[in-house]
């Protein structure tokens, strides 16, 4: 079985030697760059299956890493590292293409697990059989080309709305709670400082997808969760 290869942008070098190491040791393909330049052209001239990426990086730094990447590539998965832990950051993480978000200082077991949760979410992504379009009244996503529209206008979304949007639409009519939200789409290991964000993405998507079409898809279940529903 060929190994699964993985771009590590740190520009602490004992650290990003401690990650590649430890995912060699898991029998993963490691490369390493201490910087955003360098990291992004890796990024783009190498067929890398998960990329982990430093936020404060010299010459250029990981937000803007992560939106160049995003521009050719918006299916490898990124799971963004950064000492920075507020809200907003996170957001901005989210809005620039990243997958996921681990705050520094933490566990390599942490890594290891959300990195092994990717490869398998990319790997059962791209089945064969799996269907590529999910529907819900007049709202549609492709899994391939990662687009949603509704009657026929397309919507845009960034990495995280598309997946957020994608487990509701695959729960449609069930009411699923923040907290299984956060299990699924924020990886669980930081649910509870998950909850504020994920108030905020249900509502970047009600902009997007409900606020100028009816019927309103996505309803809120007081004390409950969410629900994405035609009736």
């Amino acid at each position: 079985m060929e190994k699964k290869r993985i771009l590590i942008v740190e520009d602490d070098q004992r650290l990003a030697e401690n990650i590649s190491k430890g995912l060699a040791e898991k029998d993963f393909d490691t490369s390493v760059a201490f910087d955003g330049q360098i990291g992004l052209r890796l990024a783009l001239s190498g067929k890398y299956d998960l990329i982990i990426l430093d936020v404060n990086l010299p010459v250029m730094n990981g937000y803007e890493v992560c939106a160049k990447i995003r521009e050719k590539d918006s299916q490898v998965p990124i799971i963004m590292l950064t000492a920075l832990g507020e809200t907003d950051d996170k957001i901005l993480g989210f809005e620039k293409g990243a997958d996921d978000y681990i705050v520094k200082p933490f566990e390599y077991r942490e890594l290891l697990a959300r990195v092994n949760v990717f490869l398998k979410r990319a790997y059962a992504e791209n089945e064969p059989n799996a269907s590529s379009l999910l529907r819900i009244a007049d709202l549609e996503i492709n899994l391939e080309s990662k687009i949603a529209s509704r009657q026929g206008t397309k919507i845009e979304l960034t990495p995280k709305e598309f997946s957020l949007l994608e487990y509701l639409i695959r729960n449609k009519g069930k009411v699923v709670s923040k907290t299984e939200i956060a299990e699924r789409i924020w990886e669980g290991n930081n649910a509870e400082n998950s909850l504020n964000v994920i108030e905020v993405y249900i509502n970047f998507l009600r902009k997007k997808i409900d606020k100028d079409f009816e019927p309103k898809l996505i309803h809120t279940k007081t004390g409950m969760g969410y629900v994405l529903k035609d009736d």
